[in-house]
């Protein structure tokens, strides 16, 4: 088999005209002429308007390729097209081969009867989309959520990326163009289609895998189909037999097997599976791989006393899954490459994440994603692509257009370790589907609601992807009334009544769901990422530009309601920016936190979101530019493998303390405490020693603390705590006894000590006089990777981190650059 990759330069022109714009494929229209100078920075203020225009336009991406006479003697050539984006007509010297209206999907076209020895040209034409949907529209409109608000359309009547035409954290660009590789297939006799790996882990000790492969032929020839498993370079399993009606079916048993586990679980082991296609003379024709780990991940539904659980299993032993929903992480997601991907999903992991839903808005991800997951240690919970919108599966040409979408991207993904679940739709049953339809209430039908995912997707995960479970949609309630989608006793929930129902944080403790999806506050992103799309005049939380670059309607009000609430009022603009990620971080730890206590009650929480699609105000806490937010620091914390954290009694003025563990084994610890006035004077302290069973959650002790309170006063006492094992502390956390904004803080006093370790890394000791209540640290101007930021310190503890600078820095240097604060210095 031979390949001919078409990536690379490209011509784009607007159809009729003679730009002849230069383009790289992979890529987009917005990309090519951003790059050309032919458009501003789209992210810039508010320049997204003027580029509404692209998307009501025609364009036409063209190159010239050679073709040797050798690759015209194959049996088939085929021009495969991985991803075009999205209502495509390809010509080849000037014969028309193939049309798309799905960006989902790779495509092949037969090119043997057009192609030329020599010269030949290749022309992809996109149809504007924005026209095209209000033509559908006018035979049958389908509503969707805060279309006209946020939205330009739903884009429901094709299947294109349906947060391209904007969202609640996102702009509106609607773009088009090829956006994943387009190569030449030239084979003969036959080629390798597919490969599915059922793994069997009845037996101790054993993993037996059933490997079903699929062939194209073009001849009768006897071929045959070698398959090796190949771990850590040694060969461990093999066979090989004839191809037999395009099929070679075959079961290889893997003694001692390394088992692939989660994120803080264990290993992430994996195992190749090589299958080799050859003629009957021994000549190979095609090669194909997959990389796969061996594990049994299950989803386990089962009657307990709170209802019915939602719950992950991994080789037979439950896990409380830690995690965030993923959305594409570019506007622009042919933009992405593998280290845009890798950088965060290694900040996941880093924080202790095991789990990660790519939400049903965006893209099916590259494989990059997948397989870095796998390494990893990230579950992945995967929405088909269906967002707050009815669609129109009344409709068999759409029906069938989904149908083949579903059954690549299930066939494309289903072998990946890290794939845990298979999720129809995201809030589809969460008040869009009823009785019948409506448009002004964005209704559809149950009835073509589950045509399309009661029938048709978890159809074909039964048949293409057997071992990986099927859910409805997020959120969805097995149990009683479908309709009843926030039901506590079962499925999952979105949690949504802080942002959106504004309830007080400490509502989350009322909050009782077997597993939360979804759940988040907003915050700004730091000042460095505002300065990128704003001038100076923009920048006021009030003004024109901060509220562009704010998609959901109540964001900024909405963020200064609960600032208010929680915090003095920040002098200047940056302080403003840093308090409201603080904010963000401690109302995400109360939901988290009270999450984890009540385990296994809930087994897991997802909360939203992970990443940003451009540089907004947002849910994330990691913003466009990888710059961790107040809260991705906090998670590390609050998904700790061991957590201890506490509930106030603020009528009584006691304190519960407990002890939450991911271990697979019991711990043997240490818990302390001690309580502190304002100044940092010690007025008690003490210690316990706790055994913490695997995998629960324990409450160690209460603490009475009435007479203290009295004495000294709620606004004046700070209680530091912190669970320790082998003398090592491996959490620690706070309580106050009133809101941040009424204590008494003082100057902490922070000193630090620098000391250059080599290779551009820096070790910084801090201290303090008086404690210091969510202290950070930032380099003027450059940006840097810090082992810790945002985290509490009182006299007598000292706190060491390390920070990597992005640039070559001397000790000199970066003491010049260095600016440490605490939450004092946002309004003092």
């Amino acid at each position: 088999m031979q390949r001919i990759a078409l990536n690379g330069e490209w011509t784009l022109n607007r159809t009729g005209k003679n730009d002849n714009f230069t383009a790289s494929v992979p890529g987009c229209v917005h990309l090519d002429l951003l790059a050309e100078g032919f458009i501003d920075d789209p992210f810039f203020r508010d320049n997204e308007k003027e580029l509404m225009w692209i998307g009501e336009t025609d364009w036409d991406y063209s190159r010239e390729f050679i073709i040797e006479k050798e690759i015209l003697d194959h049996d088939k050539i085929l021009l495969k097209c991985h991803g075009l984006d999205t209502l495509a007509v390809i010509t080849v010297n000037e014969r028309e081969i193939g049309r798309t209206d799905n960006m989902y999907r790779s495509l092949e076209f037969d090119l043997k009867p057009v192609l030329v020895e020599g010269k030949n040209y290749i022309k992809v034409h996109f149809d504007a989309v924005m026209p095209y949907l209000r033509e559908k529209e006018k035979e049958r409109y389908l509503p969707a959520w805060s279309v006209g608000d946020h939205r330009l359309n739903s884009g429901s009547w094709i299947r294109k990326q349906p947060s391209n035409f904007g969202w609640d954290w996102g702009p509106m660009m609607v773009t088009c163009g090829i956006w994943r590789d387009i190569e030449i297939i030239a084979f003969n006799k036959g080629r390798i289609t597919d490969i599915n790996i059922l793994q069997d882990h009845s037996k101790k000790e054993t993993v037996m895998l059933d490997i079903r492969t699929e062939v194209e032929l073009t001849v009768d020839d006897n071929l045959e189909i070698k398959v090796q498993i190949e771990y850590e370079g040694n060969t461990v399993a093999e066979s090989a037999g004839k191809v037999i009606d395009g099929r070679f079916d075959v079961n290889l048993e893997i003694r001692n097997p390394e088992l692939w586990w989660p994120n803080g679980m264990g290993e992430q082991p994996l195992y190749t599976v090589n299958v080799f296609l050859y003629d009957e003379t021994g000549s190979l024709l095609s090669k194909e791989s997959k990389r796969i780990g061996l594990r049994n991940l299950e989803l386990v539904l089962e009657d307990d006393q709170w209802g019915q659980s939602f719950k992950f299993a991994v080789n037979g032993i439950p896990f409380f899954a830690k995690g965030a929903n993923w959305i594409p992480a570019d506007t622009f997601v042919a933009r992405l490459d593998y280290q845009d991907y890798y950088s965060l999903l290694e900040d996941a992991a880093a924080v202790n994440m095991n789990m990660i839903r790519v939400w049903g808005g965006g893209i099916y991800e590259d494989d990059d994603f997948y397989d870095i997951c796998d390494e990893l240690g990230l579950c992945v919970w995967q929405d088909f692509m269906f967002a707050c919108s009815t669609y129109p599966s009344f409709d068999e040409e759409y029906m069938e257009n989904v149908r083949i979408e579903a059954e690549e991207n299930v066939k494309r993904i289903r072998h990946h370790a890290c794939l845990a679940l298979w999720c129809g739709n995201n809030e589809l049953e969460q008040g869009i589907a009823a009785d019948e339809w409506d448009i002004e209430r964005v209704k559809m039908s149950w009835d073509d609601y589950s045509k399309l995912f009661d029938e048709l997707l978890p159809g074909l995960v039964k048949k293409y992807s057997p071992q990986v479970p099927y859910w409805p949609s997020s959120p969805h309630s097995p149990v009683g009334d479908r309709e009843d989608f926030y039901n506590p006793r079962c499925g999952d929930a979105h949690i949504w009544d802080i942002w959106h129902g504004k309830k007080p944080f400490e509502w989350y403790r009322n909050c009782e769901h077997r597993f939360n999806s979804e759940f988040g506050f907003q915050s700004f992103p730091e000042p460095k990422t505002v300065f990128s799309f704003t001038i100076p005049e923009d920048r006021n939380i009030t003004s024109y530009v901060m509220e562009h670059h704010q998609r959901s309607g109540i964001g900024n009000t909405t963020i200064i309601q609960y600032m208010l609430d929680w915090f003095r009022l920040p002098h200047g603009f940056e302080n403003l920016l840093w308090t409201s990620q603080i904010l963000q971080g401690l109302g995400i730890k109360y939901a988290v936190e009270h999450w984890r206590r009540g385990m296994p009650r809930g087994m897991g929480t997802l909360y939203w979101q992970l990443n940003d699609c451009w540089p907004v105000s947002s849910w994330s806490s990691i913003d466009y530019y990888g710059r961790w937010k107040a809260l991705h620091y906090m998670a590390r914390r609050f998904y700790a493998p061991l957590l201890v954290s506490a509930v106030e009694d603020n009528e009584r003025w006691a304190v519960e303390i407990h002890v939450t563990s991911d271990k697979l084994e019991k711990v043997d610890g240490e818990f302390f405490w001690l309580l502190t006035d304002v100044k940092g004077n010690m007025i008690s302290s003490g210690e316990k020693p706790a055994e913490i069973p695997a995998q629960t959650s324990s409450h160690i002790m209460t603490l009475e603390l009435a007479e203290e309170v009295e004495k000294t006063g709620p606004r004046n006492l700070m209680l530091w705590l912190e669970f320790r094992v082998d003398d090592k502390v491996v959490s620690d956390n706070f309580v106050s006894f009133s809101k941040p904004k009424h204590m008494e803080l003082m100057d902490p006093g922070i000193k630090y000590l620098i000391e250059e370790l080599g290779d551009n890394v820096f070790k910084i000791a801090l201290s303090v006089e008086r404690p210091a209540l969510w202290t950070w640290l930032e380099l003027k101007n450059i940006d840097a990777i810090y082992s810790d930021n945002f985290f509490h310190l009182y006299p007598g503890k000292e706190h060491t981190l390390i920070i990597v600078p992005e640039e070559e820095l001397s000790e000199k240097e970066l003491e010049e650059m260095l600016i440490v604060r605490s939450l004092i210095d946002t309004y003092n």
